[in-house]
């Protein structure tokens, strides 16, 4: 067997809710004895579909060694879900770039005769229906624009680089510092981001639904373990796909062995702010 991100349930978090298994096309995930489990490392991609679905924060990706992930034996699986289900997975797969695994996938409904075009997989979607994430929405203010007077605003931001792949573990701003780390979409929603998220802050952004979060979680380990952190804050979108970064610093925190606390911010589409933790 050899190394590969899989996804990680934490039992003690799980509360059986079972959110997170329509959210997997796959079938890796079943409730048993009221907690959700990984019945089959074969069947789990390691992509993340569920993470940003579970209320509780109990699931995570994580890289060990594993069987390898099998895309035949997972279309056998679910082929026998019906149509919706195939279409989840291959719109899943598209998502994430995953072009081998699809190509597998439609060769293997080629041979059973099943007929998915690719105009049925051009949207991403939740448990049938379109994740809100990617889902096209037009809310212009039609009567705004020029009728709103403008305002100046000064910037906040106060070091240089933010993305967190970028951003050296060792940076002198971390000393003491305030940590805000932020959702890629965040600061466009959310008109006040400057004064009211970012003054007095350090930066990090990343997207929890394109980027790699085992990454993630290595570079905020060595973040926290390794400097002198007074507070961190996580500001998200509302979407599902949004919250998946949530766990990813929560465990990073506890493999740091570090009691930092820890703001959840949630800001709507429309750009209103709700403080969650």
């Amino acid at each position: 067997m050899a190394k590969r991100k899989i996804i990680n349930i934490d039992e003690k978090e799980c509360n059986g809710c079972a959110l997170c298994i329509p959210n997997c096309p796959e079938g890796a995930i079943q409730i048993i004895d009221n907690k959700a489990r990984l019945i089959s490392d074969l069947f789990c991609d390691g992509l993340g579909a569920c993470l940003g679905h579970c209320p509780q924060g109990a699931i995570s990706i994580e890289e060990r060694e594993a069987s390898a992930y099998e895309e035949k034996k997972v279309m056998a699986n679910i082929i026998q879900q019906g149509p919706n289900v195939i279409k989840a997975h291959l719109r899943h797969l598209k998502e994430h770039n995953e072009m081998g695994y699809l190509k597998e996938a439609r060769e293997y409904l080629k041979e059973k005769n099943i007929n998915i075009s690719p105009d049925e997989i051009s949207g991403h979607q939740h448990a049938g229906q379109e994740c809100p994430g990617s889902k096209m929405m037009d809310f212009r203010n039609k009567e705004s624009g020029s009728a709103k007077a403008k305002v100046s605003i000064n910037s906040e931001l106060s070091q240089w680089p933010v993305q967190l792949r970028l951003v050296p573990a060792q940076a002198p701003y971390f000393d003491g510092a305030d940590i805000l780390i932020c959702a890629d979409c965040v600061p466009f929603a959310y008109a006040n981001f400057h004064q009211d998220l970012l003054q007095g802050k350090i930066l990090l952004i990343g997207c929890p639904k394109l980027d790699d979060l085992v990454l993630y979680a290595d570079k905020l380990k060595q973040i926290f373990k390794d400097n002198n952190i007074k507070s961190v804050t996580y500001a998200h979108m509302e979407v599902p796909c949004c919250f998946g970064l949530l766990p990813v610093i929560q465990e990073a925190l506890s493999q740091a062995a570090k009691k930092i606390p820890l703001e959840e911010i949630t800001i709507t589409i429309k750009g209103e702010k709700r403080n969650v933790l």
